[in-house]
């Protein structure tokens, strides 16, 4: 099995390169997803959050109140970072298990870890990320596409943008760059290119 992470800033397109990459027969693992199931009722995660934010971020129904906990998390950097600590354990625990119940049904897939906060949670992870794609549109691209395709309000969106790692620390990590600030047939084909470095890749550690 071989794994490469997928990452990149908020509305920088990584859905569509993983998509792509999926159609080209990767196993694709999404890391929001565990994200929200390390939180669902009933999880320490879960528990941890409420204790450490107060009740105001559970919502009637017991379920974690994404938005309330949005606000203040973006607003306050020593907020975000406590959240941090919270939830990226549980998140690689929850990645381990589907890596192993991959491994086991196909030891030659490809994995690709669509991980948003790559660089914000330990990059490489000593090893377990192969290869790096990163994906990446200007600011100001990204930006826009939260007000036009989310709804969010200018400065919220540009808050969310501004949270997280900078393009160059994203960069530091990269085997390849893909740039989603043009059209998305020229997405599209720097995908394939670099799902063909994947596969080289993946065919050389193979031969090790």
């Amino acid at each position: 099995m071989f794994v490469i992470a997928l990452t990149g800033g908020i509305a920088a397109g990584k859905s569509t390169v993983a998509r792509r990459f999926a159609e080209h027969g990767a196993v694709v693992v999404d890391a929001d997803r565990l994200a929200r199931e390390a939180v669902e009722p009933g999880t320490p995660g879960l528990a941890a959050i409420a204790e450490r934010f107060g009740p105001g971020v559970i919502d009637a129904d017991g379920r974690l109140d994404r938005p309330a906990l949005g606000a203040i998390v973006f607003a306050d950097e020593a907020a975000r970072l406590d959240l941090n600590g919270i939830t990226h354990p549980a998140v690689a625990a929850l990645l381990k298990e589907r890596l192993a119940e991959t491994a086991a049904s196909d030891p030659d897939a490809i994995v690709v870890y669509d991980v948003p906060l790559l660089a914000e949670s330990g990059g490489r992870r000593d090893g377990l990320f192969r290869f790096v794609v990163v994906v990446e549109a200007p600011a100001e691209v990204r930006v826009r596409r939260l007000i036009e395709l989310r709804g969010m309000a200018a400065d919220e969106a540009g808050r969310r943008v501004a949270s997280q790692a900078s393009d160059e620390e994203r960069r530091a990590l990269a085997d390849v760059v893909i740039d989603t600030g043009g059209s998305l047939d020229e997405t599209l084909e720097q995908t394939d290119a670099a799902w063909l470095r994947v596969r080289e890749a993946a065919a050389r550690a193979s031969e090790i």
